[in-house]
């Protein structure tokens, strides 16, 4: 593809030959003669000079340092994005329904549907236009899918659970399992309490392989619309994750949790049960939080604190035998002093 071409379709300022032939795209270290690249984090601008790639995507100040082609824009991360899928596109499931998947007659069926080899539509599903199921995946009775849906092989998808237009479940994927309750009876044993609640994934939802995400005791679940849930992540029964919020891998969310919205919960946090975490909290990888957050905050460690504060706690915590050894030494010299003034 001509990188003229390409700046047109990215709605880039093009500096360079446009007749360039751009064949793929790669990374700034991997790129090779006809790969198109980006830069968007300047710690990485020395790799331009050694770069092997013909032409690098760059932001519009950005100070050019050798004779490359650049294609600028004001966002270079999303402008590499899209360049992607003008040279990658996944394979597709064939249209139409595999002769070996099981079907109830009850389910309604919209235009455009792939369901693939060895899946289960049960009882009174409705699927939207255009909704692609990989092979042995499971829709139990009542569940409702939007159009444009993107279902994965190995899925499981529980009853009455509803997913909006254009959500995405990665392989492996169980959204409606039940919720974790039980009641203690009198001789120990546990009762297991039925979880009579739903989930509702709302529109533009993607769901990372392996997660899950448990159906309510009683009202539901709710993943708002555009939030991004990562891999192996555990969202517990009747939580309500807000629009735009990231969970990355191995979140975990206790039950009746409620997060706001463009939260961003880094890798391996763990948030106890019935809090509420404020709009535009950050959270910093395996940060753990017992109480509830405000909005706007940045937080670390366990118990979450500042993000800065948690900082120079851990500069102290490495110092802490040298420090321990100094105030044992001062003891010793103050007892010393104490026993010297006694005598005297």
């Amino acid at each position: 593809m001509r990188l003229l071409e390409i700046a047109k379709n990215l709605d880039c300022l093009l500096e360079g030959d446009p007749e360039l032939e751009i064949t793929g795209v790669a990374s700034i270290e991997e790129a090779q003669t006809g790969d198109l690249t980006f830069l968007s984090n300047l710690k990485y601008s020395p790799k331009v000079l050694s770069t092997k790639a013909s032409a690098i995507i760059v932001s519009l100040d950005y100070e050019k340092k050798r004779d490359i082609a650049l294609l600028r824009h004001k966002n270079p991360y999303l402008t590499f994005a899209q360049a992607i899928e003008l040279f990658y596109s996944a394979p597709k499931l064939a249209e139409g329904i595999h002769p070996t998947a099981v079907v109830s007659t009850s389910a309604k069926i919209g235009k455009n549907v792939s369901i693939g080899a060895h899946s289960v539509i049960g009882d009174d599903v409705v699927l939207g236009d255009d909704v692609v199921i990989y092979p042995n995946s499971t829709i139990y009775a009542g569940a409702i899918i939007g159009n444009n849906v993107l279902i994965h092989s190995n899925c499981v998808v529980r009853e009455y659970v509803e997913i909006g237009a254009r959500s995405i479940l990665q392989n492996g994927v169980v959204v409606g399992g039940d919720g974790f309750g039980y009641a203690k009876q009198e001789d120990g044993s546990w009762y297991k309490i039925v979880q009579s609640g739903k989930v509702v994934i709302e529109e533009d939802v993607e769901i990372g392989s392996g997660s899950t995400i448990d159906r309510a005791t009683v009202g539901e679940t709710r993943i708002k619309r555009g939030a991004k849930i990562d891999n192996l992540v555990m969202v517990g029964h009747a939580c309500v994750v807000g629009e735009n919020t990231l969970l990355c891998g191995q979140v975990g969310l206790a039950g009746s949790t409620k997060v706001g919205r463009n939260v961003t919960l880094a890798g391996q946090v763990g948030v106890a049960g019935h809090l509420t975490i404020g709009d535009n909290v950050v959270a910093t990888a395996q940060t753990g939080i017992p109480n509830s957050v405000e909005p706007n905050r940045l937080i670390s460690g366990y118990p979450a604190v500042e993000n800065r504060l948690w900082l120079k706690s851990s500069a102290i915590f490495q110092r802490l035998p040298e420090l321990q050894k100094e105030i044992r030494e001062l003891k010793e010299k103050v007892a010393r002093l104490q026993a010297k003034v006694g005598q005297q």
